[in-house]
């Protein structure tokens, strides 16, 4: 069993080894220093509400996806490792702004130039382990955050990475809030 601090552990980690890679790696493969790029063209106000908004509803979907019957197991599975832990609320927002920033900086500032928008949102996807192909069910919800992670690589490219790391932001912490209060009835497994 994965403890609470070992998995704040894992979120400061994610910051700052992906972050750090990105803010490193980003003037070389962008052509442009750090702080230009992060602000991008588009005004603050544009890349926030563009990426609250999308985070939002692309939770939503995907918490809809999660309900379906045919990922219960999923749902039963990952609502088993979250639950236990007892995140607060500024706990899962920890954990949310660590995984968005770090993530965002590293595979949508720093990966995308080279490897394009779709190629690193797969990436992205497979190494989260959302796409699996002994695992149907799972691979479902995969394909949509395949689309969700292009959409946000197309924001980087086109609004600015502030919209994409918000809408990482939103969806973490939307789905972890949830996953935390799913009550579990009846007979569940631990089996994805």
């Amino acid at each position: 069993m994965i403890s609470k601090r070992t998995i704040i552990i894992l979120a400061l980690g994610t910051i700052v080894i992906f972050g750090g890679l990105g803010v490193v790696l980003i003037p070389f493969v962008r052509g442009v220093d750090f702080s230009t790029y992060i602000f991008g063209d588009k005004a603050l106000w544009i890349q926030v509400v563009i990426g609250l908004g999308f985070g939002a509803i692309s939770a939503k979907a995907g918490w809809q996806i999660v309900e379906m019957p045919r990922l219960h197991k999923t749902k039963v599975f990952f609502t088993k490792i979250i639950q236990p832990l007892k995140l607060s609320k500024s706990e899962i927002f920890l954990i949310s702004i660590c995984a968005g920033v770090g993530e965002e900086l590293f595979f949508r500032g720093a990966v995308q130039p080279v490897l394009g928008v779709w190629a690193t949102s797969v990436l992205f996807v497979l190494l989260h382990g959302y796409l699996n192909p002994f695992n149907i069910p799972l691979t479902i919800y995969g394909i949509f955050m395949v689309l969700v992670i292009g959409v946000m690589g197309l924001f980087t490219e086109h609004i600015g990475i502030l919209s994409a790391i918000i809408a990482h932001v939103t969806i973490d912490f939307i789905l972890l809030q949830k996953l935390s209060e799913v009550n579990l009835k009846g007979n569940d497994t631990d089996s994805r």
